[in-house]
């Protein structure tokens, strides 16, 4: 079988033709008008259908916020996107259209193959240019009306914090406090090299996030969060955000078995990565079975080249594990700390 997929940001949109064993090929179209991108997309699928045939089904990973039944993009600040239509150019093609969010489409790889294999529910959380997140409960993709937007979750403000907040709809959102922008604006530096400014950062937004993190919780009561994104990367920050969220937690049920970064880093992965979570939001959509199944679908070289679970170096995949109890009660069997 041979799927057609794309995963669609803010920056670029990735394109990719796989099979479930393989990816047979790829290309990176730039975000620029809906016109000009989603024509060079289609004209990337069409010379695909020429190389290898009629695809089976296709997928779509994607920025929102989007109605995932008409795939038309909602009010996004993406200049000229509000409104655009993702799923009509493709119909041509006369198969089934996956759409997903961006973020449940990493959700659904890291259950397959990555942090969250073996482990329900699971959340993943990115925090980055933006802040999103997506969850499998069940075993299934966690829809509504349309999708999770756990990015706007309202957070309380540390005493004395005047700062306006990046997002456009609210004063004090997670978004709006703790994404990259929003970091680099409040310090005046990148998020990526905060100086002297590093140590007041992390804790302000290790405790912002960790009240998000808390909220999800709550509700969803995972008994994993996997977060990714460019934030986390910021030296420290992911173990003050565990931290914070254990003392948050603390005595105050449902708290996450466990909380680890995302499987999916380092900069020659980035595309792949992103590929290879397309490919899984595809067949979790198509198929209608619980993830566990699709682990027999999704190819297991993709799972060899991101060294998916284990530690790395360098610019190879990094995972991490913390336990929330330290008894361990709740977690999967074998799920417990990971080194």
């Amino acid at each position: 079988m041979t799927f057609f997929g794309i995963e669609a940001g803010g920056t670029k949109f990735n394109c990719a033709v796989g099979t479930g064993s393989d990816l047979l090929s790829q290309a990176r179209v730039p975000t620029t008008t809906p016109e000009e991108t989603l024509g060079a997309c289609l004209s990337f699928f069409e010379d695909a259908v020429r190389d290898h045939g009629q695809p089976d089904g296709m997928g779509i990973a994607t920025f929102g916020p989007i109605d995932l039944d008409t795939g038309v993009i909602g009010a996004t600040p993406k200049p000229g996107w509000p409104g655009a239509d993702l799923l009509t150019p493709f119909r041509s093609f006369d198969v089934p259209i996956a759409l997903e969010t961006d973020v449940t489409g990493a959700a659904i790889g890291e259950a397959v193959h990555g942090a969250g294999n073996g482990v329900d529910p699971v959340v993943y959380l990115t925090v980055g240019t933006g802040v999103g997140g997506g969850a499998m409960v069940g075993g299934r993709p966690l829809h509504g009306d349309p999708h999770p937007e756990m990015g706007h979750i309202l957070i309380t403000r540390a005493d004395g914090d005047d700062f306006a907040g990046t997002c456009p709809h609210h004063s004090s959102c997670l978004e709006g406090l703790a994404c990259g922008p929003a970091i680099s604006q409040r310090w005046g530096r990148p998020s990526h090299d905060l100086g002297h400014h590093l140590a007041d950062a992390i804790a302000l937004e290790a405790g912002y996030l960790a009240q998000g993190l808390a909220a999800i919780v709550a509700v969803l009561a995972p008994r994993r969060i996997i977060v990714g994104g460019g934030v986390m990367e910021i030296d420290g920050m992911l173990d003050a955000t565990r931290s914070a969220l254990a003392t948050a937690l603390m005595d105050a049920p449902p708290k996450p078995g466990s909380m680890r970064g995302a499987s999916w880093r380092g900069g020659r992965l980035n595309a792949l990565a992103a590929l290879s979570k397309v490919l899984a939001a595809v067949l979790a959509a198509l198929s209608k079975v619980p993830a566990a199944a699709l682990a027999a679908f999704i190819t297991p070289a993709l799972a060899g080249k991101f060294n998916l679970g284990r530690e790395a170096t360098g610019d190879e995949v990094k995972a991490w594990d913390i336990d929330i109890r330290p008894d361990g009660k709740g977690l999967p069997e074998g799920k417990g700390t990971v080194a």
